[in-house]
């Protein structure tokens, strides 16, 4: 979606992003390349930015999301159109359904299960120091914990006009932070699903996450499974049992995901060539990477930054 810089129209001048949230049936999303988990860490804001802001919008051929359990330093709002799935956190399953919003504090595990087919949605990540400061405010208790939400149809047209606002601003304009605050003080008042308490033990996964920690501070020097146990104090056949059973991934494929989102980001947020972004995520060769990349998100590097860029009216690096 397009950039502008400041508001620049109208409040009820809407945008794609806003019909889609009202009225998330009413116009088809358009088939663009895609990652399957967009909603996903590691995150990186740009310098001077306290948000993140990025539109979704997948088509018809948008397959089931692989399981993938992952927690962020940001604070993270999603407001969902047109979804179908569930969201996964604190030992609960809330079903999604078009129009839910979702909140997910900094440093919390989570994990969205959607359906396949068309979806679109609005990710808010705010920097983990400001997103702070709103737990602490009085009248924002709410963000302290996840929550799922439906707002009304009152409710959320308020929300669209705050979130049609902010997809126009860049991410470091000072009223963008502003307009953040103001989207969740609306939004802790949508009316909170009820979610279906899990089998497993909700705190299951907090022994692995000394291994997800050190990967997070340093993906190009991921522990090997052996070194990742004894992080976790855990002995290596068990650390490797659990982790799979807990994440639904073996260590190696989780290091390997890991990696290739954090590339798809760097891709088209800093102007590393492919190469650079390769060695420094620990990938053994550039070809390597792109034979990787290719098979997760079914282009390759340089297309897929192409295609986003385009995407954003943006221009790869080196054109200009």
């Amino acid at each position: 979606m397009r950039r502008q810089d400041g508001v620049g129209r109208s409040a009820f001048g809407k945008t794609a992003y806003l019909e889609a949230f009202l009225h998330p049936f009413a116009h088809p999303p358009m088939p663009v390349p895609h990652l399957e988990r967009p909603i996903c860490e590691p995150v990186e804001l740009r310098p001077g930015a306290r948000i993140r802001v990025q539109c979704v919008r997948q088509g018809n051929e948008a397959a089931a999301s692989e399981p993938f359990p992952h927690f962020h330093d940001v604070h993270e709002l999603v407001l969902f159109g047109d979804v179908h799935g569930d969201f996964i956190a604190n030992g609960r399953r809330y079903p999604l359904s078009p129009g839910c919003i979702v909140f997910v504090p900094s440093m919390r595990q989570h994990d969205f299960a959607l359906a396949a087919g068309p979806r679109d949605w609005l990710l808010v990540q705010i920097d983990a120091i400001a997103g702070d400061a709103l737990v602490h405010a009085p009248g924002l208790e709410r963000l302290d914990h996840v929550f799922c939400g439906k707002p009304g149809p009152r409710l959320r047209r308020r929300i669209a006009t705050l979130a049609d606002w902010l997809v126009e601003l860049d991410n470091t304009d000072p009223f963008a932070a502003a307009l953040a605050a103001s989207l969740l003080h609306a939004a802790i008042h949508a009316p909170e699903i009820e979610g279906g308490k899990l089998a497993e033990d909700a705190d299951a996964l907090e022994r692995l996450r000394p291994a997800i920690e050190q990967l997070r501070r340093d993906p190009a020097n991921a522990p090997s499974a052996e070194a990742a146990a004894a992080l976790c104090a855990l002995a290596p056949a068990y650390f490797s049992r659990r982790f799979k059973q807990q994440i639904g991934l073996a260590w190696s494929d989780y290091v390997r995901t890991h990696r290739l989102h954090l590339a798809s980001q760097r891709l088209l947020e800093s102007e590393q060539t492919v190469a650079e972004i390769a060695y420094a995520l620990g990938f053994s060769t550039p070809s390597h990477f792109g034979d990787l990349f290719h098979r997760r998100f079914g282009m390759t590097p340089n297309a897929y930054r192409h295609a986003g860029l385009a995407r954003r009216g943006a221009q790869p690096p080196g054109s200009r």
